[in-house]
């Protein structure tokens, strides 16, 4: 709906022109990924993905300073679900954003946009794989997800989805603790809604109060990339329980 804003729109850094083309790559994947066949299954991939993340990291979240982080790293960053208006309102301010944000914040979005945008690619040629198999995403097993995994073409970008993960994180930590973001985001909450733009204003409020509330954050994201590499090291190398960690990652 909003592509025009984006080819439209005239920028003047290479932060802001990483953006525009990770924003026009990422609205034209969502809206031919609206139309495929198999968009139910990827939902049913990402819902898989998000309780395995919970099932292997149930120790970090079972500590009340890391709960919210974590639900917010590994639901919002690392396993979306739907995020549609949030993503077409980012379209619609986009020229905004580069006219009015440094270029470091322009990086940082330009982290998410790329990490959204892979797991989506990444989850939709999971749901091919397992079509080619006649497997129902709906019905999904730890093995025949591995064996899916194993058949991907992409492997290279899981490894890149990892990282980004931690480079997001890592820079949205970085961010929260300047006590001035907190005040404009409380205080642009109304002209938000009246714009419509309250779910793109909840979303990064509420990564805002999720990393305000955490302590190291470097050690959690140097913790959860270590488990996440060597699940996938398990993964390829056919492990019988990939997701049964040792005791000190």
């Amino acid at each position: 709906m909003y592509r025009e804003r984006l080819t439209d729109t005239e920028v003047r850094s290479e932060s802001a022109r990483r953006l525009q083309q990770l924003l026009l790559d990422y609205h034209d994947f969502r809206h031919a990924k609206a139309g495929h066949r198999l968009l139910e299954s990827t939902h049913d991939i990402a819902g898989w993905q998000a309780s395995r993340l919970k099932l292997t990291h149930q120790d970090l979240y079972q500590q009340p300073a890391y709960q919210a982080g974590l639900q917010f790293l590994l639901t919002d960053l690392y396993a979306p679900a739907s995020m549609t208006r949030r993503d077409d309102n980012i379209d619609r301010v986009f020229p905004k954003m580069v006219k009015w944000l440094p270029d470091h914040l322009l990086e940082t979005l330009s982290g998410l946009v790329e990490l959204n945008l892979i797991t989506q690619q990444l989850d939709l040629e999971l749901a091919e794989r397992l079509d080619e198999r006649d497997i129902q995403a709906s019905f999904l097993t730890t093995e025949q997800y591995c064996k899916a995994y194993r058949a991907s073409q992409k492997l290279e970008q899981r490894k890149k989805q990892v990282m980004l993960v931690a480079d997001v994180g890592q820079q949205l930590d970085r961010y929260v603790r300047n006590r001035t973001l907190g005040w404009l985001l409380s205080m642009s909450r109304t002209p938000a809604e009246m714009a419509n733009l309250s779910d793109l204003h909840d979303f990064l409020h509420r990564g805002y109060s999720a990393f305000r509330k955490m302590d190291k954050v470097d050690l959690l994201i140097d913790r959860l990339v270590a488990r996440e590499q060597r699940v996938m090291e398990n993964i390829i190398n056919g492990h019988p329980e990939p997701f049964t960690l040792p005791d000190d990652l």
